[in-house]
């Protein structure tokens, strides 16, 4: 089933998530609702929070990122091909490499994207969906999407990222966005 976008301005975006247990009730559902979610809407990662879930839960799929590269761009990244992955109680254990930009967007902040510097690199604890412990460390685009994501369960967005000024000039958005006064072909719900 796909569930609808909370748009920013919505408390959830904020909120430090909770780890889960294996019992959380229909879990197996929101994973797939998750991923159905993400990829109807042209995503590329989705957190719970996006869902109106404030839980340590996020999918990411980076091997979409790869998919319109010709071999040349795609041999830029040492992540390519990219993975496809569910990420519960993740935390991350280190951060490493020069932080490199990238322009970024979110499927909460419609029509806004944004150069933003991120690490290289990220070591990150995690459950898989069958509740196994990993330690992983993930490069390149994979690894921007998964720290994209990671903020979302911290109550981070990417427009954190930006200078005061930058966050400034595009308030009128932002507002709008919260407001609903956005169009995007996917569903949202919008804060009251």
């Amino acid at each position: 089933m796909i569930l609808p976008i909370i748009a920013y301005g919505a408390p959830v975006l904020r909120a430090v998530c909770k780890d889960i247990t294996p019992d959380y009730p229909k879990l197996d559902k929101l994973i797939k609702d998750m991923w159905e979610t993400m990829y109807a809407s042209s995503g590329v990662g989705l957190a719970a929070p996006q869902v109106n879930r404030d839980i340590r839960l996020f999918v990411i799929d980076s091997t979409q990122v790869f998919t319109g590269m010709d071999d040349a761009e795609r041999s830029k990244y040492s992540d390519a091909p990219g993975t496809r992955q569910v990420f519960i109680n993740a935390h991350i254990k280190a951060l490493d490499g020069e932080a490199w930009a990238y322009n970024e967007g979110c499927l909460s902040i419609p029509k806004i994207r944004e150069d933003i510097y991120r690490n290289e690199k990220v070591t990150i604890g995690y459950m898989d969906e069958q509740f196994e412990p990993h330690t992983a460390t993930f490069n390149g685009i994979t690894a921007r999407v998964i720290l994209h994501e990671y903020d979302h369960i911290e109550g981070k967005l990417f427009i954190d990222y930006l200078k005061p000024f930058k966050r400034r000039l595009m308030k009128g958005k932002l507002d709008d966005i919260s407001k609903g006064k956005v169009n995007v072909d996917y569903k949202m719900s919008f804060a009251k």
